[in-house]
């Protein structure tokens, strides 16, 4: 027996008097004055089931179907018809027809939902809808986001296959790894003391299949960190993990930009999506923190960042006297009150500023209050210049003897005040490269140098002679892809040669014994004909956020872990047997 010969989103006009067979949920229930209307849903849509004691087969199916409740599961026999006139719903793919009811089945009952299931969900309180998953994947909007998690992840299959990728899986229980977050441990029965680690990336692996030959390489992979949680951060996610040989930089980004480009175009319109740019801009690292105050920023708005460190040089205004000054304009503010104002100052203070410089441009110029007072005309016309500003805009400026500082909190203000003055299009996607990161940042707690993305990421060829001789310098083969504020994937060209890849791992402190036994199966395999080969790992879940226009990537994943990297639902992580510990050789000391 079929329990259903159609879905509940395909029957249309030209179904009118064919007898069909629906299973689904009872999603609403409406009694009009003894005829019964059912609203019956499946993933596929919803479909009007009449039933009237006049057409049922007995008054006991009558009698069942006025028992029935929301969230019931139910079989439906009966005969499609067109919607009396004017009773037609627009809003509904299925919305010219109903199913005149002659037989109804119970196949399953259903308790009372903790929360209404016909609605989006977004006001019930999180924690309870991942506690009752299995419910709140029934909403139409998260039925709808893993299709498209679905559709994202099929074309980019296809798509990479088309080019000569094969998909290999690599291991999930391997070897700790150099990410730059705490990996989570497995320990070994078999092996006591030993333990595996879960895989924050396939890094190692991926570069050993280009020696191996492999050439064109791609995974959906699964990944694991163990770090502080946030709206677009799991304990574990997915990545296209990607890597090619014999290729440099602009080989692997013309792929990626080709996949995000025609992806977009072909099915993200349908659900609201545009691209903002066409070819995606490319901007140096160097360039987006001086513009835009971030290695991540959002180009769907201007509010760029801008230099008056030499129009106030010398300033009888003593912040701005010998500081790097720099600043954003925000159009149209200034009617903020002293208060917000303030509000804004305490916003830099926690981003790092020592204090913020607000400036209100009324008609006749820069208001004389405050830090306007102090200024000459020479700097406040100095300043409106380079602002671009006009009366009625406000404009905040940081000062600080250090330029990192002052372009990071220029960043966090403007990432702010767009959000506060919804200056970003939710129908874009704003999709830019970041290249020319440097190779090293300098940690001032263990000094010494670490790696800016990873120690396998390969510099610049002309800055090589500089490894040794001036680190800060030197400018690496990273890239990474941005769009709408949030990092999407990042990846680099690699090292293939062994001498060069224990210079980076001498510079970085990492002793060549202690190398070896870390990475020795891949610093040997550099001397059996490594290839040059690059690659790059956009993320699934932050990219589905973006497309399905979800604040978190615990919408777009069917069972995540809550912020606290917890499982609400299963109840994990759990307490272990004693008797588990003792066949791993473990004792807990809490």
């Amino acid at each position: 027996m079929s329990y259903k010969t159609h879905t509940c989103g395909e029957l249309r006009l030209e179904h009118a008097g064919r007898h069909v067979t629906l299973a689904g949920w009872v999603h609403r229930r409406r009694d009009h004055g003894g005829v019964i209307f059912i609203d019956l849903r499946d993933r596929f849509g919803l479909t009007q089931v009449v039933i009237n004691p006049a057409n049922v087969r007995s008054p006991e199916v009558f009698a069942q179907a006025e028992a029935l409740r929301n969230e019931y599961v139910i079989q439906v026999e009966g005969v499609v018809a067109q919607r009396p006139a004017g009773m037609a719903n627009p809003k509904l793919a299925t919305g010219e027809i109903e199913v005149i009811a002659h037989d109804v089945t119970v196949l399953n009952p259903a308790k009372t939902p903790p929360f209404a299931i016909d609605d989006d969900g977004r006001n019930v309180d999180e924690n309870l809808r991942l506690k009752y998953r299995y419910l709140d994947l029934r909403r139409e909007r998260m039925a709808r986001n893993l299709i498209i998690r679905h559709t994202f992840v099929k074309f980019i299959r296809d798509y990479l296959d088309a080019r000569g990728f094969i998909e290999v899986e690599t291991p999930i229980l391997f070897k700790t790894t150099p990410e730059g977050a705490r990996d989570y441990l497995v320990p070994s029965r078999v092996h006591p003391g030993c333990f595996y680690a879960l895989p924050q990336s396939p890094q190692q692996l991926k570069q050993l299949l280009m020696v191996a030959g492999v050439e064109r390489y791609f995974q959906i992979a699964r990944c694991f960190r163990d770090e502080d949680q946030r709206a677009d951060r799991q304990p574990e996610f997915t990545q296209l993990d990607l890597e090619m040989s014999f290729v440099d930089r602009d080989d692997v980004l013309n792929l990626i930009e080709g996949l995000f480009t025609e992806f977009t175009e072909r099915y993200a319109h349908l659900h609201g999506k545009r691209l903002s740019f066409k070819p995606f801009p490319r901007l140096t690292y160097e360039e987006a923190m001086e513009r835009f105050g971030s290695d991540k920023p959002d180009l769907r708005y201007g509010m760029e960042l801008f230099d008056v460190t030499a129009e106030t040089r010398g300033s009888e205004f003593l912040p701005f006297r010998v500081a790097h000054v720099k600043g954003i304009c925000a159009a149209g503010c200034a009617g903020y009150t002293r208060k917000q104002a303030d509000e804004l100052t305490e916003f830099a203070r926690r981003q790092g500023a020592k204090g913020l410089v607000v400036l209100w441009h009324d008609p006749d110029g820069i208001r004389n209050t405050g830090a306007g007072a102090k200024l000459s005309q020479a700097e406040k016309d100095g300043i409106v210049a380079k602002a671009g500003s006009k009366p009625g805009d406000l404009i905040l400026l940081v000062a600080d003897d250090d330029r990192r500082v002052v372009n990071t909190v220029l960043g966090e203000l403007r990432h702010e005040l767009g959000e506060r003055l919804k200056l970003a299009d939710d129908g874009v996607m704003a999709f830019a490269w970041i290249v020319d990161f440097p190779l090293f940042e300098w940690n001032a707690e263990e000094n010494r140098w670490d790696p800016s993305h990873h120690m396998f990421t390969a510099p610049k060829d002309e800055h090589l002679p500089l490894l040794e001789t001036d680190p800060g310098s030197v400018r690496s083969k990273q890239y990474d892809l941005v769009c709408n504020g949030y990092e999407v994937g990042g990846g680099s060209i690699r090292i293939h040669r062994r001498d060069v890849q224990e210079r980076v791992m001498r510079l970085i402190g990492l002793e060549i014994e202690e190398a070896r036994r870390k990475f020795g199966h891949l610093l040997e395999a550099f001397e059996y004909g490594a290839p040059p080969h690059g690659g790059i790992a956009p993320g699934i879940d932050r990219l589905t956020m973006l497309y399905c226009g979800e604040p978190n990537i615990r919408e777009v994943m069917a069972f995540p872990k809550n912020q606290q990297a917890m499982d609400v639902m299963a109840g994990a992580p759990s307490p272990v047997y004693e008797q588990q510990l003792k066949e791993l050789h473990i004792r807990l000391a809490l």
